[in-house]
């Protein structure tokens, strides 16, 4: 992690190493096992690439199949600038709530909320039109949905939920470490 770290974004991401084991009892029998981690960033832009690192890194504990790591990973980048720039407007007094669980057949959750007031996903306007190739903005929630298996919105926009399936072709995957 980067040396130029705040305090606070320091121990917040140190005690995302430490994760917290859940078994869901009150869900359906076929409930896998997950190992789920909450975290919190400051609305800082500067924060998102070693946030990311780390939580990869948890991640790829769970994956078997690392050519997806980078779809992953991206769609995260994309999320917490989202929420950091368009959700919170870089307000320093804002948070980003991160929330993840893998399961231990390599499922990837992941939502990311943020403080703001939220946004109509529906309106973003389609990167691919031939009228929108050439802006330097709106392609994040795109990225998003392309790279990862599910992405729906909730609480008014203010929440990305991401999903990426279990590996592919996979019974058995590697043990948490």
């Amino acid at each position: 992690m980067s040396g130029e770290m705040k305090t606070e974004s320091k121990f917040e991401a140190e005690e995302m190493t430490q994760p917290r084991v859940v078994l869901p009892g009150s869900q359906s029998s076929n409930s896998a096992r997950f190992v789920g981690i909450r975290n919190t960033l400051p609305s800082d832009v500067e924060m998102v690439a070693p946030f990311v690192d780390q939580l990869m890194r948890f991640i790829s504990k769970f994956r078997v199949a690392e050519g997806d790591h980078f779809g992953i990973d991206l769609a995260l980048r994309e999320a917490l600038v989202n929420a950091i720039v368009h959700g919170n407007q870089e307000n320093s007094s804002k948070r980003v709530y991160v929330n993840c669980r893998c399961s231990a057949d390599g499922e990837v959750s992941i939502a990311v909320e943020d403080e703001g007031n939220g946004f109509n996903h529906e309106a973003v306007p389609d990167p691919t039109s031939p009228d929108n190739r050439t802006l330097t903005h709106g392609r994040g929630i795109y990225l998003m949905r392309t790279l990862m298996d599910e992405v729906h919105f909730e609480q008014g926009g203010s929440v990305v939920c991401m999903r990426k399936r279990a590996n592919a072709g996979s019974t058995a995957t590697r043990k948490p470490q």
